[in-house]
């Protein structure tokens, strides 16, 4: 069996420049016997044919696929859309029009049409808003989809160089890495030449970091190669990736382990509604959140319709005044 912990792994990837190195040292005595806790060898790397060890890994480490938020029902973006203010103060205007107009206008079999008019004109805008957002998403997750399918990185197996999908990358291959190559795992720096990384996707910062064996192995998946090559043993996927714990937290993920519930892990490659997150053949079914998204010209436009509603209002009182 592999001896090496995901959950280990995972902690190691947590470090960066020296300390990582410090850590890779004294808990595994470098990336040559790392590899060997992986069963994996850092110049042949995997076998593909070993369907044993490749099922074996899955199972350990899970698959390198990282599971979208749930989407939004259509009623769900429903009553999004029906949260705007401006379609709210109509909606009161509304009522108060209908109760006017079947109480004190004259003419009490009419009074109430005004009224009935503007609800149905904002269940039409609620129902259309509603019907562009779901139309929209399934364009996004389509297309994200395609990407996701369609990447590619050239890595070792059985001591040949092959392109495969990042999909099918399993914790122990060796990557094989070059000027442009987005980092599809984590992993550890084996061999290369002047390698520069662009980790601004994951920190934030802006100026290259030079890789090498002996100051920063650390290799983190999301991050871009800048310059250079190099050669990665890798260490953890998906979920478990720093790429993969950023999208949870940034979903509103729980990372409750206790709770999980066990499945085959072809579940993650097969589309299954609960996915991989960890490595020991357990899931959890992500939860979509609550929070509805806004852009800075959505809020902007919010606080000018509550401040037009807010003006209608004042209006409105004199008016009766």
């Amino acid at each position: 069996g592999i001896n090496a912990e995901y959950g280990k792994l995972r902690e190691l990837m947590e470090n960066r420049s020296t300390d990582g190195k410090a850590k890779l040292d004294l808990e595994y005595g470098g990336p040559e016997k790392l590899a060997a806790l992986l069963k994996t060898n850092l110049i042949n790397g995997l076998d593909p044919n070993d369907s044993a060890d490749v099922e074996s890994r899955k199972a350990a480490f899970g698959v390198n696929f990282i599971p979208p938020k749930p989407p939004k029902s259509f009623f769900a973006l429903m009553w999004e859309a029906a949260q705007d203010v401006t379609l709210i103060i109509l909606v009161v205007a509304a009522v108060i029009s209908i109760v006017l107009g079947l109480t004190v206008e004259e003419d009490k079999k009419s009074g109430w049409i005004e009224g009935a008019a503007i609800l149905i004109s904002v269940c039409l805008v609620i129902v259309v808003t509603a019907g562009n957002d779901w139309s929209k998403e399934r364009q996004f997750r389509s297309l994200q989809s395609q990407l996701d399918d369609d990447a590619t990185i050239s890595i070792i197996r059985n001591g040949d160089s092959v392109k495969v999908y990042t999909k099918q990358i399993l914790v122990g291959d060796i990557i094989q890495l070059g000027y442009g190559d987005i980092l599809p795992a984590d992993g550890i720096y084996i061999s290369g030449n002047d390698l520069s990384i662009d980790e601004s996707t994951l920190t934030g910062e802006t100026d290259h970091i030079k890789k090498s064996v002996e100051k920063d192995p650390m290799l983190l998946s999301g991050t871009s190669v800048m310059e250079g090559s190099c050669k990665m043993l890798v260490t953890a996927i998906g979920p478990n990736s720093q790429a993969g714990i950023i999208v949870q937290l940034i979903e509103g993920e729980e990372d409750d382990e206790d709770s999980d519930s066990d499945i085959d892990p072809k579940a993650a490659e097969n589309g299954d509604e609960e996915k991989m997150v960890n490595g020991t053949g357990k899931v959890k079914v992500a939860k979509p959140s609550n929070k509805k998204e806004k852009s800075v010209l959505q809020g902007k436009l919010t606080r000018l319709a509550i401040q037009i509603g807010y003006f209608g209002t004042v209006a409105a009182v004199l008016t009766i005044l």
